[in-house]
């Protein structure tokens, strides 16, 4: 299992947005995104279901004109040279079909390779003289390593500009061993680079661009497909959590307005909130393309108190339309799970726990919610799955890198859910947040953004709380036995320390493990003077040959989980509970 990072936040985050969103730059010219809408478009049209998931690579080539075809060959990458150059093309070897735009455009397969630990690349070349370059898509199937490009002037002594890029805020490194290129895997480093082309300037990509023109293979289902009727109603916070209470719900495209009502529980009068709509695609899920996702926010509530809701056009009251806003004391619970991947049994397991601890407050899990972030069919599993808890109980979730998947944002997630705005310079809004519920602080963090961009963010959320608890949540795990993440350790940790966090709760490793109070990387004797590092996985897991953690109070390599917690003023109660209901796990903090 081999950790994904974001050290490019930014420049992953602006490629992504300039590759598919609805208001990139346009030209006089179409774009590769233009004619793949168009070609999907006509295929709803004149396809069946099973036709769309049978299409192979030279179906996928005859849908389109001579026209789109010089599209999909120049303009899917371009950028201007001010110099004579040659373009070198890396592929990976695994891709299954070279792409198409190669050889007809000109390029030469040469002798040369290089390679990562994961695959092997070819190395095509041309040359090109001073003005525009244009490269291709990487093909109709969506293969797991997008090409990436080295450029050098073919005049040495020549200085080498590059300019007028699509995408924009293209990131130029240097072609050598060990550099990157992916930005959402920098981790993942080139090596045996051949000595020509050490030096040349290296255009590096986001793993996902493949997506743009995915065609086979790429249709999808959703089980639970939209309708007029309101669906998915999901409660959260983004602001003040005793006097707000944010609802979002999903219909089909037909239903153009949303309405909340509310009333206090045993009131008769009824107040209206009108809601924010937005259209969301997913153009490969062919039984469900468009939905209009819903969100509204009640203000000025009453602390502590019980409401009632109903969206139009329903009219009764419902027993899982409800929620209780935060009261003015220091007692409460909730609920927390690592990764669950949108399966049945985490579903299961959230309505278990949520028969077993119907006081508790909302419910949290730590990322990789969903298996690929882009695919809308896993957030309906996720969604429909715990339908009558996540109604009744705010859905307080931090990213995970499955939910931002392969370089290309986490777009359905930020338009999924309705948090707090006050991520750190530089992280989508939402996407990293915090939230005071009574006396505990939550710092949700997204630890696929970055780890030096939201340092200091951290320290100031610690600095200016005054909780009694503190509690941070974020995917990465920084104690684990398969792969520690020592700059989390580095950047992070000692913040904890100073401002004392009590707990941080992860997933990614998939097993459970508690560690032992630690405090500048020490095992201490009092978690009044050290963190829990807690690892959870909310779905049936196995764990082989797991490394000794001297640093672990628990562990299980086996099993699936959830976690709840009960504050009552300067005491913490802390149990994990199996999928049968038993006490895994147990411990209290009395703050001193």
């Amino acid at each position: 299992m081999k950790r994904i990072k974001f050290l490019k936040t930014a420049i992953v985050i602006l490629l992504a947005s300039n590759i598919f969103s609805c208001t990139q730059k346009k030209t006089d010219e179409s774009r590769v995104k233009d004619i793949m809408d168009k070609v999907v478009t006509e295929l709803y049209q004149t396809k069946t279901q099973d036709e769309l998931s049978q299409i192979d690579y030279n179906q996928a080539m005859a849908l389109f004109s001579v026209e789109d075809i010089e599209v999909l060959a120049t303009r899917h990458w371009t950028f201007d040279v001010n110099v004579p150059v040659v373009v070198s093309v890396m592929r990976s070897e695994k891709q299954k079909t070279v792409p198409f735009w190669l050889a007809t455009n000109g390029f030469k397969k040469t002798e040369m390779v290089l390679n990562h630990e994961h695959t092997t690349y070819e190395i095509w070349q041309k040359s090109f003289d001073a003005g525009t370059v244009g490269l291709g898509i990487n093909g109709f199937e969506n293969d797991g390593f997008h090409y990436f490009v080295s450029v050098g002037a073919q005049n040495k002594s020549e200085e080498l500009k590059l300019s007028n890029f699509f995408p924009e805020n293209q990131y130029i490194g240097i072609m050598d061993d060990g550099a990157f290129v992916y930005h959402d895997w920098d981790e993942l480093v080139i090596e045996n680079v051949p000595e020509e082309l050490k030096g040349q300037k290296i255009l590096t990509t986001i793993r996902g661009r493949g997506v743009e023109s995915h065609l086979v293979g790429a249709f999808r289902k959703t089980a639970f497909p939209s309708s007029a009727t309101p669906d998915q109603v999901m409660l959260t916070w983004s602001d003040n959590t005793s006097t707000t209470m944010d609802i979002q719900w999903r219909t089909d495209t037909t239903v153009a307005t949303g309405t909340v009502n509310y009333r206090e529980k045993g009131s008769t009068i009824i107040e209206s909130v009108n809601a924010s709509k937005y259209l969301l695609e997913d153009r490969n899920l062919m039984n469900d393309r468009y939905v209009h996702k819903f969100t509204t926010q009640l203000k000025n509530l009453k602390a502590g108190a019980t409401y009632e809701y109903q969206i139009p056009p329903q009219t009764g009251w419902t027993a899982n339309q409800i929620f209780t806003t935060a009261a003015d004391d220091n007692k409460f619970s909730f609920i927390w799970f690592g990764d669950v991947h949108h399966q049945t049994a985490y579903g299961e397991l959230m309505n278990r726990a949520d028969k077993a601890h119907p006081d508790a407050a909302f419910y949290t899990i730590v990322g990789d919610m969903v298996g690929d972030g882009l695919h809308r069919n896993e957030w309906d599993d996720l969604l429909e799955f715990p339908k009558n808890v996540i109604s009744r109980k705010p859905f307080m979730n931090a990213v995970g890198n499955h939910d931002s998947r392969s370089g290309l944002g986490a777009l359905v997630y930020r338009e999924t859910f309705s948090y707090p705005k006050n991520a750190p310079v530089n992280v989508p809004k939402e996407q990293t947040y915090s939230f005071t519920y009574k006396n505990t602080l939550f710092l949700m963090i997204d630890a696929t953004s970055g780890v030096d961009t939201q340092t200091k963010w951290i320290e100031e959320q610690l600095a200016n709380s005054t909780a009694t608890w503190k509690i941070a949540t974020f995917h990465f795990p920084p104690y684990n036995w398969e792969e520690p993440y020592y700059d989390i350790q580095e950047a992070w940790l000692p913040l904890f320390d100073r401002y004392h966090v009590d707990m941080v709760f992860s997933g990614h490793i998939h097993y459970y493990m508690r560690s032992k109070p630690m405090n500048k990387g020490e095992v201490v004797s009092s978690y009044n003077d050290g963190t829990a590092y807690i690892i959870s996985i909310g779905i049936p897991s196995r764990t082989r040959d797991a490394l000794e953690e001297p640093y672990a109070a628990v562990r299980y390599t086996t099993g699936q989980y959830y976690q709840y917690l009960k504050i009552k003023d300067n005491k913490l109660k802390y149990q994990a509970f199996d999928s049968e209901g038993k006490i895994a796990d147990e411990f209290e903090i009395v703050k001193k």
